[in-house]
């Protein structure tokens, strides 16, 4: 079964209403037929639901259609995507334990990084994306995992998956790669070698703005472990966002494939636009990783980012002289969304953190909708001829 006809026709079981959508199962809890077989689904020499913090059917079924786009053995759904990188690094890692990750993460995951794992003596070694001989000086004995993301929030930076996959092999460690951007429709880390891939499945995989919801998927036994630590802390996705974001996978490829051909044209016109001083999207030849992006994306993306001439200040004009496009911290939504990162989603970094994962005062993330193209060129030209 190809992965799209997968995302559409893995379905639990119909109950005996023969229903053509699943419905939602808006239960807690699970009833058994006897004594014995719950203690077998309590030892899991069975498979039956137990209690909706770590098993319903809704969120089993969407587990499902994530692992047959992304290729993996296994996976769980947490209630937003910081849970689901959370609970990776909480369920893989051990004090004393080290991790190397890109600079260029989330604003949430370096947080993450910086201000919580230490707490439980877990250091973070930060490398440059692209620089494999700084990703070995950063290599220790306590090393347990690689975390990346590409392309990279906001900068749209691509670290090459088979190199990461080959340097992770060489060192014996987990590579862990946050597949939001692309999602499995242009990308699937697995293929490439890594261990575990993370979804916000609030952005593109829900696609409308309406749900939170994080998923972890990958092998088998690593992702057992992150269920067990789930299991016993809660970080549980609702049986209804579970629902949601299962339906929403069902158009998962065609949302995407439009969200790309609109971003690639608006990243043209921003070039061409005189007050416009640099833009980056994965697939315009002047991206630095073109050739990167090529080898391991069947497309750019939906997210375009610019910077302005004047700063912060023309960049604040600008976002305000918007009239259809929404300003908001969320990315892949049917609407387009403009977003000033330094301000808002990455305003816990130092100016020094931003500039090294080059986020200037500037930088204009834009999550390019599915409304026609024309209208959201027209509307970002006439925000920036009125921000000068």
């Amino acid at each position: 079964m190809k992965k799209q006809t997968a995302s559409i026709r893995i379905q639990q079981k119909r109950s005996a209403s023969q229903e053509h959508s699943v419905p939602l199962y808006l239960t807690s809890s699970f009833v058994f037929d006897s004594a014995e077989q719950m203690k077998e689904a309590f030892d899991e020499t069975i498979e039956h639901d137990i209690y909706s913090r770590y098993s319903n059917p809704n969120t089993n079924e969407f587990v499902n259609k994530v692992c047959a786009l992304e290729g993996a053995e296994a996976g769980y759904a947490m209630a937003s995507g910081m849970g689901a990188i959370f609970s990776t690094f909480a369920a893989l890692l051990s004090a004393g334990d080290e991790v190397v990750s890109i600079r260029s993460v989330f604003g949430a995951t370096h947080t993450v990084f910086t201000k919580i794992l230490p707490k439980w003596n877990i250091k973070t070694n930060y490398v440059s994306c692209t620089n494999v001989s700084e990703w070995e000086q950063a290599v220790t004995p306590k090393t347990k995992l690689f975390y990346i993301e590409t392309p990279t929030n906001p900068g749209l930076e691509l670290v090459d998956l088979k190199a990461a996959a080959d340097f992770c092999k060489k060192h014996k460690i987990l590579l862990v790669v946050d597949n939001c951007f692309a999602t499995p429709v242009l990308q699937r880390p697995i293929e490439f070698g890594a261990d575990l891939v993370v979804h916000s499945a609030t952005k593109y995989f829900d696609g409308q703005g309406r749900v939170l919801g994080g998923v972890v998927a990958g092998k088998k036994e690593l992702v057992h472990q992150i269920y067990l630590f789930c299991r016993s802390t809660g970080p549980s996705m609702s049986p209804f966002n579970a629902w949601v974001l299962s339906k929403s996978l069902e158009t998962l490829k065609l949302r995407v494939e439009k969200h790309c051909e609109n971003a690639l044209a608006v990243a043209k016109l921003l070039g061409d636009n005189p007050e416009v001083q640099k833009v980056s999207y994965p697939f315009l030849d002047s991206h630095p990783q073109h050739a990167v992006a090529k080898a391991q994306m069947s497309a750019g993306g939906g997210i375009v980012t610019f910077e302005l001439k004047g700063g912060y200040n023309r960049a604040v004009k600008f976002l305000n002289a918007l009239k259809m496009l929404s300003i908001s911290a969320n990315l892949g939504d049917t609407r387009s969304i403009v977003t000033h990162p330094a301000s808002s989603t990455h305003s816990k970094l130092t100016e020094d953190e931003r500039l090294a994962v080059n986020i200037s005062q500037s930088l204009i993330r834009c999550s390019v909708g599915l409304e026609d193209v024309e209208d959201v060129y027209a509307d970002i030209a006439q925000a920036i001829e009125k921000s000068k």
